[in-house]
């Protein structure tokens, strides 16, 4: 097991909530930039075809799909992020509590738009503002960056078994194995307890046959 103690739950519950708010801090605080200072529909080069900032508001997900059923990004960015609050009340782990907070911070963000932008509520649209033409067509913001990275980072800790309480699914093994180990040694000490009075038995069974033949030659 990891050397360092498990988190207390207010402990992990307070990494989730700080860094969901610093996340969502952050993404709208560059949403408000990109509207105030970038023209709209308009590459401006950063590292040429590398880097480029393009504003555009997107009422669909990734690649504008969906843009007619905006409501149904908005209810599942809501469901998401209801089911990762409600495992913080559980979490003892750090690492869980940064990539759950991280995560939630990415989803409020987009969530936000989804509420209190332009076309209104619950169809606003996303304001993104990152291009990499050379990676991918699709143009991106700072929540969509942690949203993908914290889906990432919650399969990696699943993979490697880390669980929300600070373990990993290791350590539950050997318990497991060390349980097993014990009750078979159990189980063969009772074999063996039997075996012995097994033998006893026999043993007094001989003894009877020899004295009889002794009792007749007298």
């Amino acid at each position: 097991m990891s050397g360092r103690r498990p988190l207390r739950r207010s402990a992990a519950g307070a990494i989730v909530a700080i860094l969901a708010a610093l996340v969502l801090a952050a993404d709208q605080f560059v949403k408000y930039l990109t509207i105030e200072n970038l023209p709209l529909q308009v590459p401006v080069p950063v590292l040429g075809e590398f880097l480029q900032l393009y504003y555009v508001r997107n009422p669909g997900a990734a690649f504008s799909l969906g843009s007619e059923v905006t409501w149904i990004f908005t209810i599942a960015l809501a469901v998401v992020a209801s089911i990762i609050i409600w495992k913080a009340f559980g979490l003892k782990s750090r690492l869980w509590a940064v990539v759950l907070g991280c995560l939630l911070g990415g989803v409020l963000g987009n969530l936000t738009d989804r509420l209190f932008r332009e076309p209104g509520f619950p169809v606003g649209h996303v304001v993104d503002m990152i291009s990499m033409p050379w990676m991918m067509p699709a143009i991106f913001n700072v929540a969509d960056i942690f949203i993908v990275t914290g889906m990432i980072s919650v399969a990696l800790l699943v993979v490697f078994g880390l669980r929300f309480d600070g373990t990993r699914e290791r350590d539950h093994a050997v318990v497991e194995t060390e349980e097993e180990a014990e009750a078979a040694a159990i189980a063969a000490e009772a074999e063996t307890e039997t075996d012995t009075d097994e033998v006893d038995a026999g043993d007094d069974d001989a003894s009877s046959e020899d004295a009889a033949p002794a009792s007749e030659g007298r």
